[in-house]
C-alpha cells in the first residue's frame, strides 16, 4: 500500500519546472496565438502529482484547464509549455 505522501512539494524540486493555472481569459489568448484548440495541447493528468500540489495551493482545478510550465533555458532562458487538464 502506498501512502499518500502531501506533505513533500514536487513544485519546489530543482528539476520540476514552474506550473500555473491559466484563468480562461489568459488560455483564450493563448490558443489564439497558436492558432490550435485546446484538443491539440499535449495533456496532464489531473491524478498527477504536480496538479495535485497545485490543488491543494489553489483549489480546485478542473479537467480542461490550461497549465502553462515555464522550464529554465540554458540557451533561451526560459522555455514556455502548455498542457491540458484530462480525466485520471
Amino acid at each position: 500500500m502506498v501512502a499518500d505522501n502531501t506533505a513533500f512539494n514536487v513544485l519546489k524540486h530543482d528539476l520540476v519546472p514552474e506550473h500555473h493555472p491559466l484563468s480562461e481569459e489568459e488560455a483564450q489568448e493563448i490558443l489564439s496565438k497558436l492558432k490550435i484548440t485546446c484538443d491539440q495541447l499535449p495533456k496532464i493528468r489531473k491524478s498527477d502529482a504536480r496538479i495535485k500540489v497545485l490543488e491543494t495551493i489553489l483549489g480546485p482545478i478542473e479537467e480542461g484547464r490550461i497549465i502553462k510550465i515555464v522550464r529554465k533555458s540554458e540557451t533561451a532562458e526560459e522555455f514556455v509549455a502548455y498542457r491540458l487538464v484530462t480525466r485520471g
